[in-house]
């Protein structure tokens, strides 16, 4: 499962994120967040991450700096 995760992100980052410039309001951005966090501690507790990363970007949140733990 991994390994196809990181290969949708992959995917998203090269072909479907350029479409859409400087949505991201927080740094990495949520796909970087998502690949990144996903590598680091794996599928499970990974994808447990980015969900909360994602449900946290909204309009009102401020964003800012926000690393995978």
């Amino acid at each position: 499962m991994k390994p196809m995760a990181l290969g949708a992100i992959r995917f998203y980052q090269r072909f479907i994120s350029p479409s859409w410039p400087g949505a991201c309001k927080y740094q990495p951005t949520c796909s970087h967040y998502g690949h990144e966090a996903i590598a680091r501690h794996g599928f499970i507790k990974g994808i447990s991450l980015t969900a909360w990363r994602l449900v946290r970007c909204n309009p009102f949140n401020s964003g800012g700096y926000d690393p995978v733990p």
